[in-house]
């Protein structure tokens, strides 16, 4: 008897961090059913996306192109429908595919056939922080109709998920399910949390970056509260997700995997959310369960969301095509030892804020950005300059900026030759970058008769005969 190939859901958040994970570190228990998923199944411990703004995260999430690639580098820009989304490749292969949830992929409510993604069946909106709010979800269907889904939002999409998965379970299928949460709902700027989850939350930890840099600013002493209640809410409904699975018998057959499109830095480090090449914007949860994530694997490698749709189709045991620019991790998973053909790094785009790229390795973050560039009109530049790097070792919130100093001069050297190679790996043209304007500080000496550093394990330079 052939076995048929597993059942695919990806659940996406909108804008969690990284660290409102039990998996993660946070104290306070808000994602037991994830946890137990990373602690079970699979969890990338540094995941990134490849841009922190919902569109282009998006377009990578269902392309595995980075957003200069597919053209979708900032919001209000459609997918283009000649490009291939996870939706064809799985739909090529037999699969039933859905899209359930916020898509912001179009230019227009309810989204149009020609811009949904090659998605068969549709309940969604592209917008859905503007045709929702926490207690009335309206989603379009296929026919581009009105939909008004009972119960809290999460609740309600989660609902639907299931739906889908009772009634396609006959043959394999492919859903993708996207929630607003925890995004702030935009007219009102609040994150309206189920009642009594704002307030079981609110005061009971903060992160240490928001924590030292709430006090020049920010919203995450007034927000905090809801935007966990929201996350805890969340994961009650992926253990219902998962809980139904079991009970049709399709747990043990079908991936789910769980990420965020991007995170939050609570107004911290720009005047909103995100859009800035701080962790706090683009580190997010990434876990997997399912056929060939079992067994409690952990990827301490930095990955990047744009891995996820290779990765998927590499589990589904489809080809992955030669235009995804990610690359499929379940070789780490397969063979422990260090992979010399893949990067120990990400690369990041930023785009609104202003034109920056960034480099992300397991210790170090690189960022230049282009002070002359239009980041609504122009998707790369090409000249840069530096403007941060951090320590991600000894400064993990990213709270001391080294870039400039004399001390670090060769270290940034490096990365910056690191970076341009991923550029033009990512098919960009190979830009100049500027570096920083110089500073000292007596307290950062290095000793000048040791020439040498480490990067990643990595040595550079030389070490003076004795």
């Amino acid at each position: 008897m052939t076995r048929r190939r597993p059942n695919v859901i990806v659940v996406l958040t909108d804008q969690q961090r990284w660290d409102t994970t039990g998996e993660a570190g946070n104290p306070l228990g808000l994602t037991p059913n994830l946890d137990r998923m990373a602690r079970h199944g699979t969890h990338a411990t540094v995941a990134c996306t490849p841009q922190p703004v919902c569109a282009p995260a998006r377009a990578a999430l269902q392309t595995g192109q980075y957003p200069t690639t597919t053209g979708v580098f900032r919001n209000g820009i459609p997918l283009p429908s000649a490009v291939r989304t996870l939706a064809h490749h799985f739909g090529a292969a037999g699969y039933t595919t859905g899209y359930l949830g916020k898509w912001h992929l179009a230019d227009r409510d309810p989204v149009p056939e020609h811009q949904r993604g090659g998605y068969r069946h549709w309940l969604g909106a592209n917008t859905l922080e503007f045709t929702s709010d926490a207690y009335r979800t309206v989603l379009y269907d296929e026919q581009g109709d009105p939909v008004r889904l009972p119960g809290y939002r999460s609740d309600a999409l989660f609902d639907a998920a299931i739906r889908f998965c009772a009634d396609h379970a006959e043959k394999p299928f492919y859903l993708f399910c996207s929630l607003i949460e925890p995004h702030h709902q935009n007219e009102v700027d609040s994150f309206p949390a189920p009642d009594g989850y704002a307030e079981r939350h609110q005061g009971r930890w903060m992160p240490p970056d928001l924590a030292a840099l709430s006090a020049a600013g920010g919203s995450a002493h007034r927000h905090l509260g809801g935007y966990l209640g929201q996350i805890a809410r969340v994961d009650e409904g992926l253990g219902r997700l998962l809980d139904a699975l079991r009970s049709m018998e399709l747990l043990d057959d079908t991936v789910v995997a769980f990420t965020s499109d991007h995170g939050s830095h609570f107004k911290t480090r720009n005047s909103e959310y995100k859009r800035s090449c701080h962790d706090g914007s683009i580190r997010v949860p990434l876990a997997l369960r399912g056929p060939g994530f079992e067994g409690g694997r952990v990827v301490r490698t930095p990955l990047s969301t744009l891995d996820l749709p290779p990765t998927l189709l590499d589990a589904a045991g489809l080809a992955v095509p030669e235009e995804m620019q990610g690359l499929s991790f379940l070789p780490l998973l397969r063979d422990p030892a260090p992979a010399t053909d893949r990067p120990d790094d990400v690369m990041i785009q930023v785009s609104e804020s202003e034109c920056g790229r960034a480099l992300r390795t397991s210790r170090w973050k690189y960022y230049v950005s282009a002070p002359h560039a239009d980041p609504w009109e122009q998707p790369a530049a090409s000249r840069y300059v530096e403007a941060e790097l951090y320590d991600l070792a000894h400064d993990p919130y990213e709270l001391d900026n080294l870039a400039g100093l004399t001390s670090h001069r060769e270290l940034a050297d490096s990365l910056r030759a690191r970076l341009l190679a991923r550029l033009t790996a990512a098919g960009e043209e190979t830009p100049a970058i500027d570096p920083a304007p110089v500073r000292t500080r007596p307290q950062r000496r290095v000793d000048p008769t040791v020439r040498s550093f480490d990067l990643d394990g990595v040595r550079f330079g030389h070490q003076p005969k004795t």
